[in-house]
């Protein structure tokens, strides 16, 4: 084992503290530069006036939190390089996103992408995707605050609170005083921070190692080099069906149906600048897998004859990273201030989207739909600073207990895989069925969920064994080597009825990847048998802008014609629309997004 430098020094905290001031600093100037124009359109959606280039390094800030950064090179030490093909379903999740879903939040101008499924469905279903996605983010924004500062706490001697506070306290205050611009280019600046860091860490240790060569030979004789692994087993943890069409649907779950997202999208002036934000975004995420997956490589190769896991010198895989920054670069100052500067800023940009989306969303389908329908525009934008603040300060406070319920943190990120599919599910529905109602949806996003929850909750609390790559003690000196007289790296020693998890029920052996898709699957289903079996004569005829352009292009060779159109009408103000059932059809003039990106109505003198 090497000599390791554990705590942080006076130059990497100065890095650390530039960081976070720079980031607070974004904050105070987009406040004082747009103070005489703050409305809730400017404060949540950036004016919808935002650059192409920025937003897109936004959106892929945004969900490559710490808990990705760190935990992608544990993966790659631990399981091989399998993971990687993950970049594959990128590949199809961007033009899908940018061509299929994408035109139908864009053209209808809307501020939650909850407000589709009320023009689509009805005001319940809204909600429940509102209250859902509330629920998720509260839970997830905990853990990317605390799992990174308890990993990183280990090994850099930086206690764990001193970085949940620091970190919390300055997302906070840049996205509750400046609003989208703060949280787009202090994204965009952490984005910069974490490629720069995993860049120098990945070739600082290549070279150090020798060159690419040796670490490519070390981790092919330890069996980590392993791409197409066409195994047809659902239960086999990655395989290249289920990082592919699973990992598919995982990822559309978080790029066409979550809010956060979805939100960045429609700050930019144009649909096609919003497409190529999504092109631009795509190389961008497939080289961020890459460099994280070869930093474990790298790890790998230079732990490669004794696991610091196995001889307990770390407490768990996410601090490989940190540990190896520590050992290798710990000697030159400001460079693991670099790091952990990089790492944190993963967790910055998650929390800061996280807040922001989270007060969008409870003004738009909470506020202005059942507690206050006719607010004035200058209550609306200081309550919306008031709730970014206070969803700040409340993930902050939900660490504590996230920190006293330690299982409970695995049991998060199981959340936060699972949630994305059937919210997938019910936008599919309504975008791509067009025959599917209010029923069907409702049923079926509750039934996803249910099954979903299921499947998951039940694989969390079964720990289905997943054997890992073979480890190495042969190096390891006295005074580390605690391993016990039992082979790890021998299957055979662990007895068969575990190693084939024959005590588990089916369904919760299932590889993670698949319960995404299996919730979109079940929503899907569900919802459109239920649409078949309560549709009634007098249900609505589909507005075409709330298809898919895909279904609208097949609609023309279909028999039948176009398709007639749903009319909508403005209750007094507001976000509260009744469909009128109806077979007039209206001009497209009759209904538009506006400049200003809210939806316009007909009135109701305009209704045959």
């Amino acid at each position: 084992m090497h000599a390791v430098k554990d705590v942080f020094g006076l130059v990497d905290y100065l890095v650390f503290a530039l960081m976070l001031l720079f980031s607070a600093g974004v904050g105070v100037w987009y406040a004082i530069a747009d103070r005489k124009k703050a409305n809730t359109q400017e404060f949540l959606m950036g004016g919808r006036s935002l650059s192409v280039f920025p937003v897109a390094m936004s959106v892929l800030a945004s969900f490559m939190s710490a808990i990705t950064l760190l935990g992608t090179p544990a993966e790659v030490y631990r399981f091989g390089t399998q993971y990687m093909i993950i970049n594959i379903a990128f590949c199809m999740v961007v033009p899908v996103t940018a061509y299929l879903y994408l035109p139908v939040f864009y053209n209808l101008g809307v501020t939650s992408a909850y407000e589709y499924l009320e023009l689509r469905f009805h005001s319940s279903v809204r909600t429940i995707g509102a209250i859902v996605f509330t629920l998720h983010m509260l839970m997830y924004m905990p853990v990317v605050l605390y799992a990174p500062a308890l990993a990183l706490s280990e090994v850099t001697g930086i206690r764990i609170w001193t970085a949940v506070l620091s970190i919390g306290l300055v997302c906070t205050f840049y996205t509750s005083i400046g609003g989208m611009k703060a949280v787009v280019w202090t994204d965009f600046f952490q984005a910069l921070m974490m490629y720069a860091s995993i860049l120098i860490i990945v070739v600082k240790g290549t070279i150090d190692l020798g060159g690419f060569d040796v670490v490519w030979e070390r981790s092919f004789r330890g069996g980590r080099i392993e791409f197409f692994r066409f195994d047809l087993d659902p239960t086999v943890r990655h395989t290249f069906w289920s990082l592919v069409f699973g990992g598919y649907v995982t990822w559309m779950g978080n790029y066409a149906a979550n809010q956060a997202l979805i939100q960045r999208y429609l700050t930019i002036g144009s649909l096609r600048g919003a497409q190529r934000c999504l092109w631009i975004n795509l190389p961008a995420l497939v080289i961020l897998i890459a460099l994280t997956s070869m930093s474990g490589l790298v790890i790998y190769a230079y732990y490669w004859d004794c696991d610091p896991i196995g001889t307990k010198v770390i407490q768990a895989p996410d601090q490989l990273f940190p540990r190896f920054v520590m050992e290798t670069l710990g000697a030159f100052p400001g460079i693991p201030g670099l790091f952990v500067s990089g790492i944190f800023s993963g967790a910055l940009s998650t929390v800061s989207s996280g807040v922001n989306s989270l007060a969008a969303v409870t003004l738009e389908d909470i506020i202005k739909k059942f507690i206050m329908k006719d607010i004035t525009e200058i209550w609306a934008t200081r309550i919306t600073k008031a709730l970014a603040m206070s969803f700040g300060v409340l993930s902050i406070v939900l660490v504590f207990a996230a920190e006293q319920m330690g299982g409970v943190l695995q049991a998060a990120l199981t959340i936060h895989g699972i949630v994305g599919g059937p919210m997938l599910g019910v936008f599919t529905l309504g975008m791509f069925i067009p025959f599917a109602n209010t029923w069907g949806a409702s049923t079926g996003l509750v039934s996803g969920f249910v099954i979903a929850m299921w499947f998951g909750m039940g694989a969390f609390s079964s720990q289905p064994y997943n054997p890992e790559a073979p480890l190495s003690y042969e190096s390891c000196p006295d005074l580390y080597y605690n391993v016990t007289n039992i082979d790890i790296t021998n299957m055979t020693s662990i007895p068969e009825i575990l190693r084939n998890n024959d005590d588990i029920l089916p369904p919760y052996r299932l590889s993670y990847l698949w319960l995404s898709a299996i919730g979109f699957v079940v929503v899907l289903i569900v919802g459109m048998v239920v649409s078949v079996i309560t549709r009634n004569s007098n249900d609505e005829i589909v507005d075409e802008r709330l298809l898919s352009p895909l279904i609208i292009w097949l609609n023309k060779y279909m028999p039948g014609g176009k398709f007639k159109e749903m009319v909508l009408h403005k209750e007094k103000r507001g976000m509260s629309q009744t469909p009128l059932r109806t077979t007039s059809v209206i001009s497209d003039s009759d209904f538009y997004p506006t400049k200003t990106g809210s939806i316009s109505y007909i009135s109701d003198s305009k209704i045959s």
